[in-house]
């Protein structure tokens, strides 16, 4: 149940209350003065004692509400919530600093702050309703054309193809790119299985590659020395919205004749020198999961940069059929479409991306306030001329630290705030450990060893992220206090 639905504003009749304590089915409500600042709470028990004193049910709230209540701060312990309900009181209202209902608990619903949850509070209900109405809600659609058209304008004119997820769209850029059983495709080892499983669909062979300790995306260095006769592309990962260094990395794809396929699923929004990534390579594809920056559940796009490219792109995403003669099938292709439901939400929720990005950025900030003071970690560097977009804010705990990766994690997760540690090498899981040398992927595993995402929710409010950080400060000083 969204929390929107037990607050009710005080002056509202005893009718009103009466109906929404009816639909929500909780037992109480919460109340909220002009200011929406929590002033009381009311129970279907509080309106049927004030009947029996024959006050009318077209009386405000504020009449026989309870003043007399418990509340608790958002982050508050999970001991702390279960401590504070009791057999009358069932549920607890947490609050903001300045007083204002963030959030609700109960036994069943303890809180957690999320490492990521999308927001859905703009155009996405009016313009999926929009295809209801007009019976659009399949692959064919406006909102599937206006999303591709707002992406192709977003990236520097590139040639825009919605598809059902972020993994086809990979799949989809390689398959148009001609690229197959025979090449070889060098991918980061620090990166989602995404990324390499798409090429082997194409049964191409991918070469892993370690990954810069400052950036911890592809080492152009090493991208050089893994190229080989049968390198037919690159696939840079702008791993948790940080840029790669994709002047190095074309410089080494014109040098050598190379595809580039750039993987953006974690980071729209973010700039290479003032460029949106994306912009670069022949090919480069987005995700829109659920907890992505922005989502239509599931979802995703590819980016062509050459026209001829792009329509067979096209092609190959619609079962391969020739576009003017129906039923008819060209080459083999796929089912990768995108409906109208979901571009419509898509085109509701690009509405607001630099809103979103920015309060990542404003967390980031936060963040590396509070990291930067203790020389036990280690921050996400940032270029001067390049633009985080912090899908996930990521950082390292550096290997002097008294404490290691997991001892953080526990803690963090006993205060009740969700962390998520980085992604394994891809060369130490089973379907990939042929394709990448452990000796020469060292990085990559030192920095999937110590590295932890923090909580980047779009929906994050200003007192959990002041909760996290003063919980982070907390742990340190335990830490300093128990080496002393």
């Amino acid at each position: 149940m969204e929390i929107k639905e037990l607050i009710i504003a005080e002056n509202n009749s005893l009718r009103s209350a009466l109906k929404s304590l009816d639909k929500v089915g909780t037992g109480v409500l919460f109340i909220v003065n002009n200011e929406s600042k929590l002033v009381g709470i009311i129970t279907d028990g509080d309106i049927r004692r004030s009947l029996l004193k024959d006050i009318s049910l077209e009386e405000e709230i504020s009449v026989i509400m309870n003043r007399n209540f418990i509340s608790l701060p958002v982050g508050a312990s999970n001991q702390a919530i279960l401590e504070s309900l009791n057999d009358k009181i069932k549920i607890v209202p947490l609050l903001n600093n300045e007083g204002t209902i963030v959030d609700y608990a109960t036994r069943n619903r303890l809180r957690k702050i999320p490492i990521a949850s999308p927001q859905l509070e703009g155009n996405e209900l009016a313009y999926v309703s929009d295809c209801i109405k007009t019976n659009w809600i399949s692959s064919q659609g406006k909102y599937v054309r206006e999303f591709e058209s707002i992406f192709s304008n977003y990236h520097r004119g590139y040639h825009s193809v919605a598809v059902s997820n972020g993994t086809v769209a990979l799949h989809l850029a390689m398959e148009a790119l001609g690229i197959g059983v025979g090449d070889e495709v060098i991918v980061p080892d620090l990166t989602f299985a995404a990324s390499i499983n798409a090429i082997i669909y194409t049964g191409a062979t991918p070469v892993l590659v370690d990954v810069d300790p400052k950036s911890w995306n592809l080492n152009p260095e090493l991208v050089r020395r893994a190229i080989t006769k049968r390198t037919k592309a690159i696939m840079p990962v702008h791993l948790y919205g940080q840029p790669c260094d994709m002047n190095k990395l074309m410089e080494l794809a014109n040098e050598f004749n190379l595809k580039v396929i750039e993987d953006c699923a974690e980071a729209l929004g973010s700039k290479y020198q003032g460029q949106p990534v994306g912009s670069f390579g022949d090919a480069a594809t987005f995700s829109f999961f659920g907890n992505k920056t922005i989502t239509t559940g599931e979802g995703g796009m590819v980016l062509f940069k050459d026209q001829s490219v792009f329509e067979l792109a096209t092609v190959l995403r619609d079962h391969g059929m020739n576009k003017t003669r129906r039923y008819w099938h060209d080459v083999v292709g796929y089912n990768y479409r995108l409906t109208n439901l979901q571009a419509a939400i898509g085109v509701a929720q690009f509405e607001r991306l630099a809103t979103f990005v920015d309060r990542k950025r404003v967390a980031a900030d936060s963040y590396n306030a509070v990291l930067s003071k203790s020389p036990y970690f280690e921050i996400p560097q940032s270029e001067e001329l390049n633009f985080n977009s912090y899908w996930l804010y990521t950082f390292l705990i550096r290997d002097n630290a008294p404490f290691d990766r997991d001892e953080f994690m526990d803690y963090m997760t006993n205060k009740s705030i969700e962390t998520r540690p980085i992604f394994y090498p891809l060369h130490e899981m089973p379907p990939y450990q042929a394709y990448g040398d452990s000796k020469e992927l060292m990085v990559s595993e030192s920095i999937s060893r110590r590295g932890v995402s923090l909580p980047s929710s779009v929906n994050l409010m200003e007192g959990e992220l002041e909760y996290i950080c003063r919980t982070i400060s907390e742990f340190l000083d335990e830490k300093e206090a128990i080496q002393v």
